[in-house]
């Protein structure tokens, strides 16, 4: 069968443009013909390796001279006008803002609650319509709210129109979940990634379109494993308030009070560095906790650690949850919405501990640190639990889907063109 995957930005890093591209490589690998939409373009090369046999195309290269107008950064003189408006209770007159060239006026149809809302140019919607209209057969899978709306509004209806959520409903602002409730029953099957959110979206939407469930496959289970007897504790991530990576590290404080021959490493890049970094030196931690940056073989990077932290406010769904337990790693996490609870099996696996609490977490941690057999027998556990999730497993239950959806498109007298 045809498949298209719409991602947002294919060439950035982050954990949804991974696992679609895994997920097109292993449909690609069962013979089916893949292709990857990439709306827009700003990197000359992938971030992360795309299968030979996955077609990438770019809608919107934003490349050089093609890239968007950068907005106009706040001046001294007009935060000080701000503050004298407050002041005075009354607006003062301003400077006329500089035009916004044609076609990068924010589009009409994604709602401004959306977290990519300015990407979501005139333009943007534009070539993502126009390229959802022309596709002649098969499945179109897009990967977060604005897409899937767009799907659902323009895509034609002799397509299998599937709405893949990353994140979880309850997260997104009301505006976008009105548009939800409006629009994604239009299409033929909402897919998330764990079983409390599915419930969400089934309850949100009435039964008004097919709700599935079926978590993101880890790219292989063939990984270097940890033998537990490095004093490591890792954790990987966007470095942004969701992941939590404050709260952790407001944790290993605590931890190296009694056991300082520890360390941390924490693996990734994003806005928080600086914050994450200043706190590290306050807490006098620099010779305990790291900022490793991102990392390409992050396997290789967890199986030199003994326990994993996942320390976030919120998740949709871990792949790094995943792919710790499958380096053998036992995992200490906030029990925090939606996904940790999912994989992680307490007791059994890795240890829960109540969301935002850095004494419980540095406890969890502690505990694991001062009993080597329970890190080997939760550990041993985990490599079972990864097993469940590996590429095949997951990719057979999305050919099931698929093959129901074409199926029910023939039966309700649909005509797929030739």
């Amino acid at each position: 069968m045809k498949i298209t995957y719409v991602l947002m930005h294919a060439y950035g890093m982050g954990g949804t443009i991974r696992t679609v591209i895994n997920q097109a490589a292993a449909m690609a690998e069962a013979g089916h013909e893949v292709q990857i939409a990439s709306v827009i373009r700003r990197r000359g090369r992938p971030q992360f390796p795309i299968d030979p046999r996955v077609r990438l195309i770019t809608l919107d290269d934003q490349r050089g001279a093609n890239a968007p107008p950068r907005p106009p950064r706040p001046s001294r003189t007009g935060r000080l006008l701000e503050r004298l408006e407050r002041r005075l209770g009354r607006r003062l007159r301003r400077p006329r803002p500089v035009p916004v060239p044609p076609g990068w006026e924010p589009g009409p149809e994604v709602p401004a609650g959306e977290a990519a809302k300015e990407v979501f140019t005139r333009r943007v919607e534009e070539r993502v319509i126009e390229f959802l209209q022309s596709l002649q057969e098969g499945v179109v899978v897009t990967t977060r709210p604005g897409l899937n709306l767009l799907s659902a509004r323009y895509a034609p209806p002799h397509l299998v129109r599937i709405a893949q959520d990353h994140m979880h409903l309850d997260r997104y602002k009301p505006d976008v979940r009105e548009a939800i409730a409006s629009d994604y029953p239009r299409l033929d099957a909402v897919v998330s990634l764990t079983r409390r959110d599915e419930a969400a979206y089934r309850r949100a939407l009435g039964g008004r379109v097919r709700t599935a469930q079926i978590p993101n496959p880890l790219h292989t289970l063939q990984v270097p494993r940890t033998d537990h007897s490095a004093k490591v504790v890792a954790a990987a991530g966007r470095l942004t308030r969701q992941k939590g990576f404050d709260l952790l590290i407001e944790a290993f404080a605590q931890v190296v009070r009694r056991h300082p021959d520890w360390t941390l490493r924490i693996y990734g890049g994003g806005p928080w560095e600086g914050r994450l970094r200043n706190l590290i030196h306050r807490r006098h931690l620099y010779n305990h906790v790291f900022l490793m940056g991102t990392s390409r073989d992050l396997d290789r990077e967890l199986a030199q650690a003994s326990i994993y932290a996942l320390s976030s406010r919120f998740e949709g769904f871990a792949m790094v949850v995943l792919e710790a337990l499958n380096c053998g790693l036992p995992l200490v996490s906030f029990d925090c919405p939606t996904g940790p609870r999912e994989v992680i099996r307490d007791g059994e696996n890795g240890l829960l501990v109540p969301p935002e609490d850095p004494g419980a977490m540095a406890g969890a941690l502690c505990r694991l640190i001062e009993d080597r057999r329970l890190r080997r027998r939760l550990g041993a556990a985990a490599i079972d639990t990864a097993a469940e999730y590996g590429p095949e497993a997951i990719r057979r239950r999305w050919e099931e889907l698929f093959t129901e959806l074409l199926a029910a498109k023939r039966a309700e007298g649909t005509v797929l063109p030739a």
